[in-house]
C-alpha cells in the first residue's frame, strides 16, 4: 500500500496547516510562513503516533487509516512520538510522553521570538522528529550553521534519517544538551525544544552579546512560560516572558516525587482558601509564586467534582502538603508533611500577587548569571526571588 498523496494534495495540505497556525495571527512572519511552506510535516511523523486534542488521545496509523494519518498531520495538534523514553510503544499501553512533533502553532510562535536570519549561527536543544531543525535550516540558508543535540540516541537516528529525506544538513550530535557543544561556539541564537526548570549558564557561556535564547520556562508551579533572554556583553543574560509554552521537561530536570510519607509524620490542618484559587490561578500569579516560594504544584480532577493540589518544595521533597476540595465544602482539608509550611507561603504569595495589583505574565522578567538566575517584577532591580 503507499502512503503517499498526489503533490496537489500535499500542496492543500500544507495550506490548510498554514491556515490553521494564521487563524488567530495574521501577522505571521513571512519568512517563518516561507519555512512553513518550504519543509512538509509528513516527512517528520511516524507510521504510528499519538494526537492530542481536546484532552482526546487517539492513535493514527497511516497504514490502516491513511486519510486519518494526514489530516492530523496537517492539523494544528502536536503529535506525540514517543512513550516512556521508548518503553512503551504507542498504540500498546498507557505511558509518559517523552518525545512528539510540537504543535505548529507553537513551533511558529518560537521561530518568530528566536528570530533566526540567515548566516546565524545556531544551537537547538532537543532535535526530537527533526521538523523544527529543517524549519530553522530553511531560515537559516546556505551560509548559516545549525547544530541540534538529542539526548535520546534513537530520537537521534530516525531524526537523521527524516533530515536526509528533506534534504536538511544540520550538524548533529547524541548528548545532554544542557551542556550546549563549545567545539561550534559561538552561537547567535540557542532554540530550546524542551522544558527547563533553570537555564544553564553553557548556554549563555557559549553566545556572542547579542545573542537571542528561546526556551520553555516550566517553573513547576501552574503555567508553563514562553522565555526570551538576550546575552549581554558582561557574561549576562536577560529578558522576559511574551506568552504561553508547554513542552516535555528536558531529562536532566525531570521533577521526581517522593514515597507516600509515613501517617506519623503527618500533620492535619485545615484552610478556608479555595485551594482552585491558588491551583488555578492566571499565568502572573503563578509565575509569582512559583518565583516567591520555590514550590512545585501537582493537581488532579476527581470523581464527584473533586480536586486535589498536592504542593511540593523541590529542594527537599519531604517538605509537602495536600489540599482537598469537594463540592459543599467551606473549610478544606490540608495533609502538611514535614516543617516548611508551604501551604501557607503559597496562600501568602497569592495575596501578595493580588497587593501589588494581579501583574500578568509580561511585566516579570529572568535575569540569569553564572550563579543562577533571578525572577523580577517590572524592573532587574524588583528581584523577587533569586536561586
Amino acid at each position: 500500500m503507499t502512503f503517499l498523496p498526489p503533490q496537489t494534495r500535499i500542496g492543500s495540505l500544507m495550506s490548510v496547516l498554514i491556515g490553521a497556525v494564521t487563524r488567530d495571527r495574521a501577522d505571521l512572519a513571512t519568512p517563518v510562513k516561507a519555512a512553513f511552506q518550504a519543509v512538509p510535516r509528513h516527512l517528520f511523523i511516524p507510521a504510528r503516533a499519538l494526537v492530542c486534542a481536546d484532552g482526546d488521545e487517539t492513535v493514527i496509523d497511516r497504514d490502516t487509516d491513511p486519510d486519518a494519518w494526514w489530516s492530523a498531520v496537517y492539523s494544528a495538534e502536536p503529535i506525540v512520538t514517543q512513550l516512556d523514553d521508548g518503553a512503551t510503544t504507542i498504540g500498546q499501553g498507557d505511558g509518559g510522553y517523552t518525545s512528539s512533533s510540537s504543535a505548529p502553532g507553537t513551533v511558529a510562535n518560537f521561530l518568530e521570538l528566536l528570530n533566526p536570519a540567515p548566516g546565524h549561527r545556531i544551537l537547538e536543544v532537543g532535535t526530537g522528529t527533526g521538523w523544527t531543525a529543517a524549519l530553522l535550516c530553511h531560515l537559516l540558508g546556505e551560509h548559516g550553521s545549525l547544530t541540534s543535540i538529542e539526548v535520546d540516541a534513537a530520537i537521534a537516528e530516525q531524526a537523521a534519517k527524516n533530515l536526509g529525506e528533506a534534504g536538511a544538513h544540520p550538524h548533529l550530535l547524541v548528548g545532554d544538551g544542557a551542556e550546549g557543544c563549545l567545539d561550534r561556539a559561538p552561537f547567535d541564537r540557542v532554540h530550546v525544544t524542551c522544558g527547563i526548570h533553570t537555564l544553564p549558564y553553557a548556554w549563555i557561556e557559549q553566545c556572542r552579546p547579542g545573542a537571542v535564547i528561546v526556551a520553555p520556562y516550566c517553573p513547576g508551579f501552574g503555567a508553563n512560560h514562553a522565555l526570551q533572554l538576550t546575552v549581554l556583553p558582561d557574561g549576562t543574560a536577560q529578558g522576559g516572558f511574551p506568552g504561553f509554552a508547554s513542552y516535555m521537561m528536558m531529562r536532566s530536570q525531570r521533577t521526581t516525587y517522593p514515597p507516600k510519607p509515613d501517617a506519623a509524620s503527618l500533620h492535619q490542618q485545615s484552610t478556608r482558601v479555595d485551594p482552585r484559587t491558588i491551583a488555578c490561578a492566571p499565568p502572573g500569579a503563578t509565575l509569582a509564586i512559583a518565583a516567591l516560594t520555590g514550590l512545585h504544584l501537582r493537581t488532579k480532577k476527581q470523581d464527584g467534582g473533586r480536586f486535589k493540589a498536592w504542593l511540593t518544595n523541590p529542594a527537599d521533597p519531604a517538605e509537602r502538603a495536600m489540599i482537598a476540595w469537594r463540592p459543599g465544602d467551606e473549610v478544606y482539608p490540608v495533609v502538611q508533611v514535614g516543617e516548611r509550611p508551604v501551604w501557607d507561603e503559597a496562600v501568602d504569595a497569592y495575596f501578595r500577587w493580588v497587593r501589588s495589583g494581579r501583574p500578568g505574565r509580561t511585566r516579570f522578567g529572568m535575569t540569569v548569571t553564572p550563579d543562577g538566575h533571578s525572577i523580577w517584577l517590572d524592573a532587574p532591580d524588583n528581584v523577587l526571588r533569586r536561586t
